[in-house]
């Protein structure tokens, strides 16, 4: 639930002669910006990782050059959505998602403590760190890139990989690879301006249609919810509407692509809420940035679809959603 807000219909009388030049602006601004994600880079965006594993993460992130800390955060959301007590239909267990056989023998004692617990993150985050860089040295002399053939080792094994020459033209594994290479992308902390989305102004003009729509808690806009949507539920069928398939829930929608700083926003930018600022899992409320320090978003149950200012101090971030960055998300965490 917002507790700030701006009364309806004062803002939207305001709001829609702005946001038409913003989206035209997306444009313009488009044309200026060339650079995205900046290569290399192992610090993680804020709160990407819930706090209690950021350490582990930037730590044995940096294990062996094949792995960075934002692709270890990305394997580690895509196999268990940070859930340490998971299991699978094929009996992967914790947060790393380890087969008790593989754990067997890669399991290491991360934290030192005497045993190898394949449920404590302390021990399975350092384990699947460590894998990855055995995998990694496995394929060190396969064409291609090094990183891309670690993960498809893990996915199909190395000996496929070794005997491929390179990622193996298996379709799980292929796109196995491209999940988590454009995952790590959500993860990363940008060491440079993003490239605008170019679906951008179409989500907006989407929004701003929908102003004044009353709130419905779970609605999505269906003729069953009477055209009404909850927070995400606006964000989902906005970006549905330009063709980019968001999950349903807030946070996430946060891992959708990369993650500008709030001097950098641009229209269409996703914008998130939360009261606990060092963990994206806690987030609770988004919305669609249109500029000058406002977005639309659908607030709570009373309310109506309306701009609201993003400068408040449960302002958690935002995410510059990407076709490529959708398709990655992991249709359960």
């Amino acid at each position: 639930m917002r507790k700030v807000w701006v009364a309806g219909g004062v803002a939207v009388a305001l709001g829609l002669s702005f946001v038409m030049l913003l989206v035209v602006g997306v444009y313009i601004v488009a044309g200026n910006l060339v650079n995205g994600v900046g290569k290399g880079s192992v610090g993680l965006a804020k709160g990407s990782v819930p706090g209690a594993y950021k350490t582990l993460v930037q730590k044995w992130g940096n294990l062996c050059p094949a792995i960075n800390p934002a692709l270890l955060a990305a394997q580690l959301y895509q196999e268990s959505g940070w859930d340490p007590d998971v299991v699978s239909h094929a009996d992967a267990r914790g947060i790393a998602q380890f087969i008790p056989s593989t754990w067997a023998t890669h399991g290491v004692d991360g934290d030192g403590d005497g045993d190898r617990d394949i449920w404590d993150p302390n021990d399975a985050i350092p384990s699947a760190a460590s894998y990855d860089c055995e995998l990694a040295k496995y394929v060190k002399d396969v064409p291609g890139d090094t990183t891309n053939n670690m993960l498809a080792a893990y996915n199909a094994g190395a000996y496929r990989v070794i005997k491929a020459g390179g990622v193996p033209a298996i379709t799980e594994t292929q796109n196995y690879v491209t999940r988590i290479r454009s995952l790590e992308k959500s993860f990363a902390a940008p060491v440079s301006r993003v490239d605008p989305s170019k679906q951008a102004a179409g989500a907006i003009y989407y929004a701003q249609k929908k102003l004044g729509t009353p709130y419905l808690w779970g609605g999505e806009g269906t003729a069953a919810d009477g055209g009404r949507f909850d927070c995400s539920g606006l964000t989902q069928a906005a970006y549905d509407s330009v063709g980019i398939s968001l999950p349903r829930v807030a946070n996430d929608q946060y891992n959708a692509g990369p993650h500008p700083a709030r001097d950098e926003l641009l229209p269409g930018d996703l914008v998130f809420f939360s009261d606990d600022l060092t963990n994206s899992r806690a987030i609770r409320h988004v919305g669609i940035y249109v500029g000058g320090g406002y977005m639309i978003d659908a607030p709570r149950t009373g309310a109506v679809i309306r701009f609201d200012p993003i400068d408040t101090p449960d302002y958690f971030g935002a995410t510059r959603v990407t076709e490529d960055g959708a398709k990655a998300l992991p249709t359960a965490v």
